[in-house]
């Protein structure tokens, strides 16, 4: 039996989109999903006790940011992520990859791996799909990504290619490396940047290793929307219909949305956290930022359709108090808010699949929020 599992639940009739479920040794949870981002082994502002009362199932770490610090020999001897940061329900970690490319200085990339400086002191480090599955297999998370390149946009079409062929034989070393299939599973990674023909090409690449579950890299790292959504229409249909599906790194509704009628089962970005830190808020009539003078006598909560604690307890006027003397409380308000509406508005799309009227759905979100339909 495989460390992890997909079911089917429906096909909405309207959008193509799926309901499913997936199933972990920590738990299960239903798809399309968003998961929050716990980098360093903690989504920053939040407890797993509260992460748990805004129905979060499933949380991301960070394999390059705990190899650093604390280091993941020593996250092993806690118990594994499961343990050192107390959390009982599902895990997904990511390889280090992205952060290798877009974080450090100096990184030299060869077929062996990658020599990297460090983002905290510059000192030098090497990474290699056998060094990154040892990694993810000290940190225990349910499921772990294979070690991949993700080229830059805009990259030349030559580069895509080499970079493309690379990560699949990466991904080839990687399911060799894996010591813990039994309760672990490694999703392979789609690339090939922005060029159709590398797309479907990395898909049939990576499918052929017969992995639990795949993800579709190399997006939302600067392509215009409309880019990413074509990419997805080219490279989904050759995604296995029985596995899940993640789209990474992305996480601002209009994305979400039309992610999940291309097919796109599992999403998550460090946005909802970071906007939240910086004082923007999501709510169900578009983006607000709460530190404008005009919410300072505003008494109605943050957004009067959300259930979170933030909302059922403070005001905007109380929030824009908070960051504008400085009071940790703000910023964690903020995030509390931001995590749930994302993950209400993926409930949301759940029912609209249930009830075949995703397109609907889609509609009325995107003039709310004011996105182009």
């Amino acid at each position: 039996m495989p460390a992890v599992t997909y079911e089917l639940i429906k096909t909405c009739k309207q959008s193509g989109a799926r309901l499913g479920r997936v199933n972990t040794p920590h738990g299960s949870f239903e798809t399309p999903v968003f998961m929050p981002v716990g980098t360093q082994a903690s989504v920053k502002g939040m407890s797993p006790d509260e992460l748990k009362t805004i129905e979060a199932n499933i949380i991301l770490s960070n394999t390059y940011h705990l190899f650093l610090r604390p280091g993941t020999e020593l996250v092993r001897e806690a118990g594994g992520l499961h343990g050192f940061m107390n959390w009982d329900r599902s895990i997904l970690t990511d390889s280090g990859g992205f952060q290798v490319f877009s974080l450090s200085d100096l990184r030299n990339i060869k077929e062996e791996g990658v020599t990297f400086r460090s983002h905290i002191d510059g000192s030098k480090k090497f990474l290699s799909p056998e060094l990154s599955i040892k990694a993810q297999n000290d940190l225990g998370a349910d499921i772990i990504m294979a070690f991949d390149e993700c080229a830059p946009y805009p990259c030349e079409y030559d580069y895509a290619k080499k970079s493309m062929e690379m990560t699949t034989r990466w991904a080839k070393r990687c399911k060799e490396a894996h010591q813990r299939p039994h309760d672990q599973a490694l999703f392979g990674i789609v690339q090939g940047s922005v060029y159709k023909d590398l797309r479907v090409e990395s898909a049939k690449q990576i499918t052929d290793l017969d992995l639990p579950g795949y993800a579709v890299g190399g997006l939302s790292v600067g392509e215009p929307g409309e880019v990413m959504n074509e990419m997805l229409e080219y490279t989904v249909p050759y995604l296995p219909k029985d596995k899940p599906r993640y789209l990474m790194g992305v996480g601002s509704p209009d994305y979400l949305i039309d992610g999940a009628i291309r097919g796109i089962d599992m999403f998550d970005c460090v946005l909802p956290t970071r906007i939240g830190r910086n004082g923007t808020i999501f709510t169900s009539k578009g983006r607000v930022i709460i530190r404008d003078a005009k919410y300072a006598r505003d008494f109605s909560p943050m957004d009067e359709a959300c259930d979170c604690y933030a909302c059922r307890n403070f005001t905007r006027a109380y929030v824009r108090h908070l960051f504008k003397t400085g009071e940790l409380l703000g910023l964690r308000l903020a995030t509390w808010h931001n995590l749930r509406f994302l993950i209400r508005l993926m409930q949301d799309v759940r029912q609209a699949i249930r009830d075949d009227r995703l397109l609907d759905f889609r509609k009325e979100t995107f003039e709310k929020f004011g996105y182009k339909l």
